[in-house]
């Protein structure tokens, strides 16, 4: 369905050549940019200012050194690797387990330890990275969902994307992969974006493929009933995200774990705009809002309350 440019402002979508122009150029330096682009950087960030992330295994940064990675991998029941420049997913190879020589996928399919190697050639050769980019391999423990989580997705770990503007968080979603995205949480491939409530963690609309949807086509769980636990130190982490990279607008990607509890996953400087078509708004209302302040709380708590008080939505209960 066509709509027309009057009737998107009037919604208050925020497009991608004003995101680019008003908020990324604006308000985020270039020269920060590789910090959030390179998952390695980002990690010894968070390090620095003591926020959780998954715990990281071994680097790999030149092909030579692929030859040791059946060694690297000794011992290891599941793991993941990742392109340290990727984007979107790409690149990323979930191992749930390892039986009989074999690698084990998050979809159940099975690849040898050659096949790991091919894999991890190509993202040294750029294949997955930004604007291809020569790149790095991360390997890192896999994430082992709370078990509020473990049961809304499939072949994959749920997370929960905030955009956060001059460190207050604006607009948040959850992802859930399906069997169509592959066990990714990308929702151009498939998976289901659940928009929430800032004040409450409440689901207040789901999308998969920009159509709305009640459940989960795999699960079956109900997604207006999602509630996400211990919210406000989920958007207090996703606010502290801005001091840590000095980005005036930028995406954080989260995940709990049932023994570490809230982590952060990834910073992305260019965050996607379907966080909008998940949550049934537009951002640019709650942008221009907060670009209005004059000060702006250097307490990442302050500022989690502020987005909780004033952004506020009730969810809406679609009728049978």
């Amino acid at each position: 369905m066509l709509i027309r440019p009057s009737e998107l402002k009037r919604r208050g979508i925020l497009g991608m050549n004003r995101r680019n122009l008003d908020y990324i150029g604006r308000h985020n330096a270039r020269h920060l940019f590789p910090l959030v682009d390179n998952k390695i950087k980002t990690k010894r960030l968070a390090r620095e200012y003591g926020v959780p992330t998954p715990t990281l295994r071994h680097v790999i940064d030149t092909q030579h050194s692929i030859r040791d990675l059946g060694e690297q991998l000794r011992g290891l029941d599941g793991f993941a690797i990742k392109p340290a420049k990727g984007a979107g997913g790409k690149g990323i190879m979930v191992i749930r387990k390892v039986t009989d020589g074999l690698f084990v996928k998050g979809s159940g399919q099975t690849i040898d330890l050659e096949g790991l190697k091919r894999h991890c050639s190509n993202i040294l050769a750029g294949l997955h990275s930004l604007a291809g980019s020569p790149d790095s391999v991360i390997i890192e423990d896999l994430i082992d969902p709370d078990p509020y989580f473990r049961d809304l997705s499939v072949e994959g770990v749920p997370d929960i994307r905030v955009i956060i503007f001059r460190g207050i968080p604006v607009m948040a979603m959850l992802r859930l992969s399906t069997h169509a995205s592959d066990g990714k949480a990308n929702l151009h491939q498939g998976a289901i974006g659940v928009g929430l409530d800032l004040a409450t963690g409440h689901c207040v609309h789901a999308v998969q493929y920009s159509n709305r949807v009640l459940t989960h086509p795999d699960t079956g769980v109900t997604l207006d009933r999602i509630a996400i636990p211990d919210w406000e130190n989920l958007l207090t982490l996703a606010a502290s995200c801005h001091d840590l990279a000095g980005l005036g607008y930028l995406g954080a990607d989260l995940v709990v774990d049932q023994t570490r509890g809230p982590l952060l996953l990834e910073l992305n400087a260019r965050p996607g705009l379907a966080i909008q078509v998940a949550n049934g708004e537009g951002l640019l209302p709650r942008l221009q809002r907060v670009e209005n302040l004059e000060r702006v709380s250097p307490d990442a708590a302050e500022r989690a309350g502020f987005a909780m008080t004033h952004f506020a939505r009730q969810p809406a209960r679609p009728t049978a």
